[in-house]
């Protein structure tokens, strides 16, 4: 079997092919950029609309099949930007028509569990996922997705994208703020850890006052990552412990920074547990990942359209 799976819930419009044996035949995206700035829905709509066809054309193209070897589409039905996803769902509503295929609805979140899971050949892990609106310790007990912990106010690549936006790195601001970190030392911030959970607005409104007061962005980015990725590295040791998982595999967008990686490692290493996470092709919004969790859908979920609030602990 071979499955087609779009990405679309935000900034990026993905095409990702994959066999049912979890081989990636191709994982083609463009993602919504800016100089300075956010991320603008109306024009992400308008990012989609204008890639969509092309990113599947060369999606097919490198997997070197057709549509009559695709048995079904995959699509991210939610959580995400309400306009890029109905705008994503028409695009694949249309595909789906053209070419006579089932369309698999699938949540976002659980995509990036499974392809860290799958990837890393893991049994039973602990999973960080930390993206733009997510920050989420997750197990998988009792048949369901229980979330341990998580952050209570903004997620924390959102909140590095807004401080990236208050010293002008433009959008998607983490890839700049790694680099300027290697360059600083360390100013205390507040560390906002409350329980199982975390805090991210504090520190973020603390960091932008330190920059209206002449603080250099070097030693505010360093301090930023090293006072975030220590609390979200906390917690997950925290719920490490609790569930007794022995396998940690890190996720979404924020995992591609190799500060936090090596402060996870060197956690797990004094546990003894393993620490696993993915390349950046699949760390990202990408279509690879949604066309795998479709594979394991494939039973179980059809045309839900969209629901931009969909929790990962609803599956």
């Amino acid at each position: 079997m071979i499955i087609l799976g779009v990405e679309f819930t935000a900034h990026t419009f993905g095409v990702g092919i994959v066999t049912d044996k979890g081989k990636v035949l191709a994982n083609i995206y463009d993602s919504y950029t800016t100089d300075s700035g956010g991320m603008l829905p109306d024009d992400v709509v308008e990012h989609h609309k204008e890639v969509s066809e092309k990113i599947l054309g060369r999606a097919l193209q490198e997997a070197e099949v057709t549509w009559d070897d695709i048995s079904i589409i995959s699509y991210s039905a939610g959580p995400g930007l309400d306009p890029a996803l109905w705008t994503g769902y028409e695009i694949v509503k249309k595909w789906s028509a053209e070419y006579a295929k089932k369309l698999v609805g699938i949540n976002h979140p659980a995509a990036h569990l499974s392809i860290g899971k799958m990837w890393n050949k893991l049994q039973d892990p602990c999973y960080l996922y930390v993206s733009g609106v997510n920050t989420q310790v997750i197990v998988f007990e009792g048949d369901k997705y229980r979330v341990m912990g998580e952050t209570l106010d903004i997620g924390l690549g959102n909140m590095l994208d807004k401080f990236g936006r208050t010293i002008g790195l433009g959008f998607p601001a983490g890839p700049k703020i790694e680099e300027l970190a290697l360059k600083g030392k360390y100013i205390a911030l507040p560390y906002s850890v409350k329980g199982m959970d975390v805090s991210f607005s504090g520190i973020l409104t603390k960091i932008q006052q330190l920059f209206a007061k002449g603080i250099s962005k070097e030693d505010l980015c360093f301090s930023l990552q090293e006072t975030c990725f220590a609390m979200a590295t906390e917690v997950t040791e925290r719920a490490m412990a609790h569930t007794n998982k022995k396998e940690l595999v890190l996720v979404g967008g924020v995992g591609a920074n190799k500060r936090f990686c090596s402060m996870l490692q060197q956690m797990c290493k004094d546990r003894g547990a393993v620490f696993c996470n993915v390349p950046m092709s699949l760390a990202r919004d990408n279509g690879a990942m949604i066309a795998w969790e479709g594979y394991l859908r494939r039973n179980e979920s059809g045309d839900i359209k969209v629901n931009s609030h969909w929790r990962i602990d609803e599956i």
